[in-house]
């Protein structure tokens, strides 16, 4: 009957709250789209309201409808702004709320049933971050289940091997980039491996394109520079040292905290030289995944809007999960309100959007596909090569790194962006790549973030 369906479905919530971080879910912008009633409980919160298990009674109920490209409406008239969160999840801006929820899902990173017409237990807030509520989002339309099953290796467990034989058909095949092994790789399993390259959590099985330029974009963007890197700038560096993720899939938090480093020296012209704490993120962050995986989009945005993110030796890296451990009497640096994927939505970033924000308001976190090629880079301007690692193929998984710069290579003309990563700096050009632009190699140009620290 009805009734038993509807208890079931709350043990399930309760069950799946306990894990709902780690989320396999993989909703389109389609199963999005569409008029929601969003109950949500009293509005007498703060930013400690934990929203999971059942929602509990619902004090309001808003008929909202999420139309192309990201304008939202409600039943009153109101008109406010929405963006997916990758695959993930939605948030709405409207009538000085925000709400944020994940998809619902049931099973495990590896295998796992999307119902995109309604949420988890989310968060709802007004814009000056007060007033916190928990709602739930239902769908007025049926959308069909979706099933995502990941390639399970029996050998997980098993040490990652170099592949010579993949490193010199990779050095044959092209010249723009080198390969090389690192044998310190091999102290990590394949399963830490691909959680070093984004995670289960990040899997996306067709990454949005990136939205055509305009004339006008293109016209603005015709007037940057041709080169430019912010770890040069008349001579000075903006960007702090690189880190080492180690065993963790926590590479968003290094590029969500690169983002926010990097942007608090330009705007206090280098007298803050902060360094933010990522365990911080891993351990108390109910936006993301700790160490199987997150996005730039909720942890330089909304995290830090809502939470804000302290110095690293408030708590300091361990590169593994654990309780919320952060020295609480540690102020607090936020972000402004206001952040965004640059375009305005998730699915309307293109290059020419990208090199203007960079050279106008800093680096910004990006995100991208990672094929078993990339870990091998040595240096040179990368772009994805056919070649697999016969010993542990990966699957394809979203890594988030710092865009710093962009360029034109002055001998093959090839026009490349540069990224910092979260290996070491023995990994690649002393810690950063170098990856073809303009043609939205591994979907780099698809997925940009912004948002403005508050100095």
């Amino acid at each position: 009957s009805h009734q038993s369906m509807n208890e079931k479905i709350l043990v399930l919530l309760s069950l799946v709250a306990l894990s709902r971080a780690d989320t396999p879910a993989n909703c389109l912008y389609e199963d999005i789209a569409g008029t929601w009633t969003f109950s949500e409980t009293t509005r007498d919160g703060d930013n400690t309201l934990a929203c999971d298990g059942d929602l509990g009674e619902a004090m309001y109920t808003k008929t909202i409808t999420l139309s192309f490209p990201n304008t939202a409406t409600d039943e009153l008239g109101n008109e406010g702004t929405w963006t997916m969160i990758y695959n993930q999840g939605f948030e709405v801006n409207i009538n000085e709320r925000s709400y944020f929820a994940f998809s619902y899902y049931e099973g495990s990173l590896i295998s796992a049933t999307s119902y995109c017409d309604r949420t988890f237990t989310g968060w709802s807030r007004d814009k000056t971050v007060r007033n916190w509520s928990c709602f739930q989002g239902q769908k007025n339309t049926k959308v069909a289940p979706r099933f995502i099953k990941g390639n399970v290796t029996p050998r997980e467990d098993d040490l990652f091997k170099n592949d010579h034989n993949m490193i010199n058909k990779i050095n044959i095949a092209q010249t723009s980039w080198t390969a090389k092994a690192y044998p310190e790789f091999e102290m990590y399993t394949i399963g830490e491996m691909l959680k070093r390259n984004g995670g289960r959590a990040t899997r996306l099985p067709t990454p949005p394109s990136p939205a055509p330029a305009t004339p006008e974009q293109k016209a603005r963007a015709k007037m940057l520079p041709e080169n430019f890197d912010w770890r040069d700038v008349e001579g000075v560096n903006y960007v702090t040292p690189v880190r080492d993720q180690a065993a963790c899939g926590s590479c968003y938090i290094f590029a969500s905290m690169g983002q926010l480093e990097a942007r608090l020296q330009i705007a206090t012209k280098g007298a803050r030289q902060d360094v933010f704490s990522t365990q911080d993120v891993v351990e108390c962050s109910l936006l993301s995944q700790g160490c199987d995986g997150g996005f730039n989009y909720l942890i330089a945005g909304r995290y830090a809007l809502e939470q804000g993110v302290v110095a690293e030796e408030c708590n300091t890296y361990l590169g593994m999960d654990g309780s919320c451990s952060t020295d609480m009497t540690c102020s607090r640096s936020y972000v402004a309100d206001g952040y965004e994927y640059v375009g305005g939505y998730f699915g309307a970033c293109n290059e020419e959007l990208m090199m203007e924000e960079l050279v106008e308001n800093g680096p910004m976190a990006v995100a991208f596909m990672v094929y078993d090629d990339f870990s091998g880079y040595n240096g040179g301007i990368y772009h994805h090569t056919d070649f697999k690692n016969d010993f542990n193929p990966l699957e394809i998984v979203n890594h988030a790194v710092l865009l710093v710069g962009y360029g034109v290579d002055a001998d093959t003309g090839e026009k490349y962006w540069t990224c910092k990563n979260s290996w070491d700096s023995s990994w690649g050009e002393s810690g950063f790549f170098r990856i073809r632009r303009g043609t939205n190699e591994c979907s780099m140009e698809s997925m940009a973030f912004k948002s403005t620290v508050i100095p």
